[in-house]
């Protein structure tokens, strides 16, 4: 089907319009205040809130909380909550250019902080959907967006308007629309298996590392009891000892006399899942990083969440490098001299104690348990640095298969993603023509759309950010 794609017979130069390239010579090209009306009706406090994703666009809380750990921040009172209506658009103007926006299908309303805009126009609002979630638009609202730094970058409503955007007849934006809807939902689909896959996979391997971290590898051990109860018994020559016992919290940090010129990779709270990244570091300076750019990381390092921790997010830094610097929101965990490295990874990306982390924070909104809870948590460890290593060893042969498997499931999830967005930006801005294909397309009854908790919640967009409520 994809492969049938062509471009269209003529195209036009948009050279005053670089984000869109060359487009179809029969198009329009417009400003977007000719296009939408901000909307700031209020005063609708009963409706039912809706949440803007990165990945998903417009949806219902209710539907984010019901398949998360993520609790309901909105404030109590709802009355300055701005309404939106099916074939709106909403987008949070700290967060546009990274792909916060999307239509509504839904009555409901959103935080104060979140921008509305409707079409004056009788044009297909799914069309902007997707226009508004490409790479090209995203960049273009980067460019209008407002701020010091990154994270407090605003595309204001009235930058908003003067972007200029494409505008194919309206029987060209429903052609679009349903090839793109028919093929979103075919790769869901392939996404969704795989990531099944990849979570059976990880409970294979936290399998594996829960046997070797509580039992070790002789079958006849003797086992005393760890006085623990979610420990419960270990071999009986084995030390328990507060986790702040085998390492040091945050030995390094930057401090502000830093060149303001260095520069590094940043990873912040969305970056990491539970044992693995699931975006690479950002690069950046110094100067503009933000400011819980602090915690300096090293080879033998393992990174902990200590705020918004039901996102489960541990790292083990297995990579030399001296150019990684990870948020405050993490507690960073260096081995002490009687620890091997990757054992203490490991004990700190087994369930087990990633389920103590969540177990102890506290806060709603934004979980968080303080660094000196965490360096209380008892942790059992084989006294001599050789058993650690045997035991390193044992989880690393068991569980290479997994790994692999594992790998190969992420890789062909990061290139279906990669197709849908390449696909997605080639039609809505005209570089193929769908329309004799989309003709063909029998209809399918719509899906729910399938929940992949660690990339929906690591990219969600708070409601209560800090000034955001303030701005308007």
């Amino acid at each position: 089907m994809i492969a049938a794609l062509k471009p269209y017979p003529v195209y036009k130069d948009s050279s005053s319009v670089p984000w869109l390239g060359k487009v179809p010579k029969h198009w329009c090209l417009l400003p977007n205040r000719t296009l939408f009306a901000e909307v700031k009706e209020r005063d609708h406090p009963d409706e039912q809130m809706l949440s803007v994703t990165i990945t998903q666009g417009v949806i219902r809380q209710r539907a984010l909380l019901e398949n998360s750990s993520k609790k309901d921040s909105s404030k109590q009172d709802k009355s300055a909550y701005k309404l939106v209506c099916p074939g709106d658009i909403a987008f949070n103007k700290m967060r546009a250019w990274q792909g916060a926006v999307g239509v509504s299908n839904f009555f409901g309303i959103v935080s104060p902080a979140y921008i509305v805009v409707r079409l004056r126009a009788d044009n297909n609002p799914r069309y902007f959907h997707y226009l508004f979630r490409t790479p090209g638009f995203m960049t273009e609202a980067e460019r209008w967006s407002y701020g010091i730094t990154s994270d407090m970058w605003s595309l204001r409503p009235e930058h908003f308007k003067m972007i200029y955007s494409c505008l194919p007849t309206c029987p060209e934006q429903a052609a679009i629309v349903r090839f793109l809807d028919h093929i979103d939902r075919r790769i869901r689909r392939y996404i969704s298996a795989k990531q099944k896959m990849v979570k059976l996979l990880d409970e294979q391997k936290q399998a594996i590392i829960h046997h070797a971290l509580t039992r070790g590898l002789d079958p006849n051990v003797r086992l005393k009891p760890s006085g623990v109860e979610w420990l419960g018994d270990v071999p009986s020559h084995w030390v328990i000892k507060p986790l702040k016992h085998w390492a040091r919290l945050n030995a390094l940090t930057l401090t502000e006399g830093t060149d303001p010129d260095s520069e590094f990779r940043y990873i912040d709270i969305g970056t990491v899942s539970a044992g693995r990244l699931v975006h690479e570091p950002i690069h950046m300076r110094f100067r503009n990083a933000p400011s819980r750019a602090r915690r300096v990381l090293h080879k033998g390092d393992t990174i902990v969440s200590t705020v918004r921790t039901y996102l489960k997010a541990v790292w083990y830094v297995e990579e030399e490098a001296d150019d990684l610097i990870a948020s405050t929101g993490f507690a960073v965990l260096s081995p002490r001299r009687e620890v091997e490295p990757a054992y203490l990874g490991n004990v700190l990306q087994s369930k087990n104690l990633i389920d103590r982390v969540t177990a102890n924070s506290t806060g709603i909104a934004y979980p968080a348990i303080p660094e000196t809870v965490l360096g209380r948590f008892p942790v059992a460890l084989p006294p001599t640095r050789e058993e650690q290593r045997e035991l390193v060893r044992y989880i690393e042969i068991e569980s290479a298969p997994i790994n692999k498997a594992g790998q190969h499931a992420q890789n062909e999830i990061a290139l279906l993603r990669e197709l849908r967005t390449r696909l997605i930006s080639d039609v809505v801005t005209g570089k193929v023509d769908v329309r004799e294909v989309a003709a063909r397309l029998s209809d399918e009854a719509e899906e729910p759309e399938p929940f992949d908790e660690a990339t929906v919640l690591s990219d969600t967009v708070e409601e209560t950010e800090e000034g955001e409520e303030m701005e308007e």
